[in-house]
């Protein structure tokens, strides 16, 4: 199911970085559409069909390794979009995405993406810019895994996810953290009941609260701070 966008605007903030007939050019070719949780919306080394530019939920971008689970290299909401790299002239998806979070995504097809990038210089720029920026993000992703515990990478999940659902109550299981974070159940359970001990938290059967933004925030890591600095510094 999906539905034509109104050109007046969107709730994504690449798009909203755009001068405005850019950005009603690129509206005027996407559809609205749900994003299911569990949905498969790209596989690595498949050619992109299309590209999304949520509103709402998030897309997580999942490294598959032979022999283990995937494991979680970026999150893309409503600041970012799914199949940047179509930028650098690459058809085949990088990594593989799945819908996290119940939402809406823009959606349109790669040929007409490729399409909007040859009529809008400024378009290219942007999203140069923010394939940099992911850049950034996936290295210091992988820096976190080697030097972070889990309870400060939890929390770096945590605001992360808090900022693109915009909600304090987040749908998030013990079992799918681990997954993300590349780390063992137990631990994700030892970590949120530390969290929540200190009352930042409050952890029910598949949801976990947000009740002291700050205090999340200082018991993270650095990265979450460099992460959203480099979008700032970037893409503002």
């Amino acid at each position: 199911m999906s539905s034509s966008v109104p050109v007046a605007g969107s709730h994504n903030r690449l798009i909203n970085h755009l001068p405005r007939k850019d950005r009603n050019d690129l509206l005027s070719h996407c559809k609205i559409v749900p994003l299911v949780p569990g949905s498969i919306l790209g596989e690595a080394d498949h050619v992109i069909q299309s590209v999304y530019f949520p509103l709402s939920g998030l897309i997580s971008l999942m490294e598959p390794m032979r022999g283990h689970k995937a494991m979680e290299m970026g999150l893309i909401g409503n600041e970012g979009m799914l199949g940047a790299t179509m930028v650098l002239g690459i058809k085949r998806a990088p990594m593989h995405s799945v819908a996290e979070g119940a939402g809406t995504a823009l959606r349109m097809t790669s040929e007409d993406f490729l399409e909007a990038l040859d009529r809008s210089p400024t378009l290219k720029q942007t999203l140069n810019r923010y394939l940099y920026v992911t850049l950034l993000q996936a290295s210091r992703t992988t820096a976190c895994t080697h030097f972070h515990n889990i309870e400060t990478r939890l929390a770096r999940r945590l605001l992360m996810t808090h900022d693109r659902v915009g909600a304090d109550e987040l749908h998030l299981t013990h079992k799918f953290l681990a997954q993300m974070l590349g780390v063992r159940r137990s631990g994700i359970t030892v970590a949120t009941r530390d969290l929540q001990g200190r009352h930042l938290i409050q952890h029910t059967r598949g949801r976990i609260s947000i009740l002291d933004r700050p205090g999340l925030e200082n018991a993270c890591c650095t990265c979450y701070d460099a992460m959203t600095r480099n979008y700032s510094n970037w893409l503002t």
